[in-house]
């Protein structure tokens, strides 16, 4: 799986730059993980701690079920780890202390490893990333961060579309972000057309020659169906000026939202064929056993997730480390 920037990202056949010799420091990232998911963390290891320590009997894996539960894991893919679990203990597989702690771990991060290649997809020339998610979620932010990155770590030249024309404080937030990362932002009028945004975000990449576009789209419900029909809409008018594009769509969620973040990320795929998530917000009052659910239930792999305010906190998702940080004493 990847763990840095340079691993996270299909260049195709562009050079690798020179940044890719860096290597991010994952026991800083772990530490923050695990500050931000210290809710979760305390119960699962109460109900751990009180397997490891005596005997493992039925009320054993209901209270380890209710405690992932309880951590945004979601029910089917709670049942799938925990029946799993169940089945090796009883065979004598997995023993009881530490090794059981060990086994969850590595189930969890199973559930959350994608079966494809995870790596966001950034081959073509230019690469198209659209990026979804309602309102609050820390899109536009992400947006920003993400473009930073792209062009200090990665050395590439970005476009960035600001086709959210709904909510003129995403189009100046969105203009600070490209100040910050030095790549050229394409907006429109206030209340204009989305599509005519992102057509001509890619039109401009095109003609600089750049390498990536990261369309920003307005902030919605996923439950207002006209919303999301201009949503599609606006990745067809994407798809008709360059096929095969939008490359990557990336849904935005945030993570206190729990088991509706999973049904926001379903009702997004639907509208937008979305390939990746983006999970938001663990650094606050985040359960995080969201991403596990998101992965395991939808199929989309959770590609990046945000620890906090700082460009260093959006980091690529390490499903190991995760699992780790949500289970280590």
């Amino acid at each position: 799986m990847p763990t840095t920037w340079q691993d996270s990202f299909d260049l195709g056949e562009r050079p690798a730059p020179e940044a890719a010799e860096r290597r991010e420091d994952r026991e800083g990232v772990f530490a923050r993980l695990r500050e931000g998911l210290a809710r979760s963390r305390k119960a699962l290891s109460a109900e751990l701690g009180a397997s490891i320590g005596g005997s493992i009997d039925e009320s054993t894996w209901e209270g380890l079920e209710e405690a992932l539960i309880l951590a945004d894991v979601g029910a089917p893919t709670t049942a799938a780890v925990v029946r799993r679990l169940e089945d090796e203990v009883d065979s004598g597989e997995v023993s009881g202390g530490e090794r059981l702690r060990e086994r969850l771990i590595e189930l969890l991060s199973e559930a959350a490893s994608p079966s494809e290649d995870p790596r966001i997809r950034l081959a073509a020339e230019p690469a198209v990333l659209m990026v979804v998610g309602v309102n609050g979620t820390g899109k536009t932010t992400t947006i920003g961060k993400l473009a930073w990155h792209l062009q200090r770590e990665l050395g590439l030249d970005v476009v960035v579309g600001a086709a959210d024309t709904y909510r003129a404080a995403a189009v100046e937030q969105l203009t600070e972000w490209a100040g910050r990362a030095g790549c050229q932002i394409v907006k429109g009028t206030e209340g204009g057309d989305p599509g005519a945004v992102a057509f001509d975000a890619v039109e401009a990449a095109r003609a600089r020659g750049a390498d990536v576009v990261i369309c920003d789209t307005a902030g919605r419900l996923h439950t207002k169906g006209n919303l999301m029909e201009e949503l599609s809409k606006v990745r067809r008018v994407i798809s008709k000026q360059l096929p095969g594009a939008p490359h990557e769509t990336l849904v935005v969620i945030d993570a206190t939202t729990g088991q509706n973040g999973v049904r926001q990320a379903q009702e997004f795929s639907k509208a937008v064929e979305v390939t990746g998530a983006v999970l938001t917000k663990l650094d606050g009052s985040a359960k995080g056993g969201v991403a596990l659910a998101i992965a395991s239930e939808l199929g989309i792999p959770v590609k990046l997730i945000g620890i906090g305010e700082s460009l260093e906190d959006l980091r690529p998702f390490d499903p190991e480390l995760f699992a780790r940080a949500l289970l280590s004493e």
